[in-house]
């Protein structure tokens, strides 16, 4: 039943919490829409927006031709703007320091002050905003149609613990792009 769909979230961690979250954010039936790139660059400038709404910040990030993978840090809402480091005693990471760099005039809605947005609300804003200039790109620079959803319904996410794995990370989105003929996400490699 389409109601009971079955969560790939983990029950019981806190979404909103301070950490570091590598996500992927696949097209719908992973169609290559953003092979243009006037539409990868809006797929960018929106995702760059995301701390100008929301209390983030963002590291790696690369968009391919049909889902984007990218870094985002939820800041500790005690720490508002502070910057996020490595503890060196055990390699968890916390957050310490003093600034953050929001950018300014950005038509993207008011920030959402108090409140302590979930990943699931950041990236839901994000493929909203995503959607509806696609659209817009649609009527009027002829940028291809897409049926039903620009965006599939739910995405991928993995919470980061340490460095090493944050470096990881880093390096596999630095990577995507040079490795997209054999990505699993190519149609060219779909069973």
């Amino acid at each position: 039943m389409p109601g009971n769909r079955r969560s790939i979230r983990l029950k019981e961690y806190d979404y909103s919490d301070f950490g570091y979250y590598h996500v992927t954010i696949c097209t719908q039936d992973r169609e290559l829409y953003f092979e243009n790139n006037n539409v990868k660059q809006m797929i960018e400038n929106i995702w760059t927006k995301l701390p100008t709404k929301f209390n983030v910040d963002l590291d790696e990030c690369v968009v391919m031709p049909n889902h984007l993978h990218g870094v985002i840090v939820i800041n500790d809402n005690e720490n508002v703007g502070a910057d996020p480091c490595v503890c060196p005693d055990n390699g968890i990471i916390k957050n310490q320091g003093a600034h953050i760099n929001h950018n300014q005039g950005a038509h993207t809605g008011a920030p959402l002050q108090g409140q302590k947005p979930t990943l699931g609300k950041i990236i839901q804003w994000f493929k909203t905003m995503t959607t509806n200039y696609y659209i817009q790109n649609v009527k009027t620079n002829h940028w291809p149609w897409f049926a039903g959803r620009l965006w599939q319904r739910n995405y991928y996410e993995r919470i980061i613990h340490n460095n090493r794995e944050l470096n990881r990370i880093r390096q596999y989105i630095i990577n995507n792009l040079a490795n997209w003929a054999t990505d699993r996400n190519n149609p060219k490699n779909f069973l």
